[in-house]
């Protein structure tokens, strides 16, 4: 039902079924792990007027589980980027995985799903400085997309004086796509979501 992406290097999607609504996925290594993703895997949605709490839990020996709300996922919002490396261990509130044993190695997190309905899903607050920002990374991927396409352009530029005719190739004036890329630009400023309408 559930899949997890560790910093892009590993997927799982065995979680283990702690109770009828909550599953666990466990994270070795859980220090070098600064971002995750949570999914769902397509085969199974969730009920009607149901969704996904993601919580995620620190090692502590001295404490035992100290699980923190990540934020969720839903059949309208099937996936979830997460910001794990500056969370503080030991820092938690009410979650709904009660005294659930966590896993005994001191480098393995836990990761846990919880099905709740929506309303309920909509009146909880995520820990901050979780959630990764889309539209920055977004901004910041178009930002990078715009340099790349106008550099990797520019590097096959020919002065009028160079180009040799080619009736079955079409030129594109390099005056043409900076002019493209600034405007791109200037209207991805003004508001990152205009290619939205």
């Amino acid at each position: 039902m559930f899949g997890c992406l560790v910093a892009g290097r590993l997927v799982q999607t065995d979680a283990q079924q702690v109770s009828t609504d909550k599953f666990v996925f466990d994270l070795p290594d859980c220090e070098r792990v600064h971002h995750l993703v949570v999914f769902l895997l397509g085969t199974v949605p969730f009920p009607a007027g149901m969704g996904g709490a993601v919580y995620f839990s620190f090692p502590d020996p001295a404490l035992g589980p100290v699980w923190q709300l990540l934020g969720f996922i839903t059949n309208d919002k099937p996936s979830a980027i997460f910001k794990i490396s500056g969370l503080k261990a030991g820092e938690g509130g009410a979650h709904p995985f009660g005294m659930m044993a966590g896993s005994q190695a001191p480098s393995v997190a836990q990761v846990g799903v919880s099905v709740e309905s929506l309303d309920l899903l909509a009146q909880q607050t995520p820990v901050s400085h979780s959630a990764v920002s889309t539209v920055d990374s977004f901004t910041q991927f178009t930002q990078k997309m715009l340099e790349s396409l106008y550099n990797f352009t520019s590097s096959f530029a020919l002065s009028q004086s160079q180009m040799t005719p080619n009736p079955s190739e079409m030129f594109v004036p390099a005056s043409s796509i900076l002019r493209w890329y600034e405007n791109f630009q200037r209207r991805m400023m003004q508001n990152p979501n205009f290619w939205k309408t």
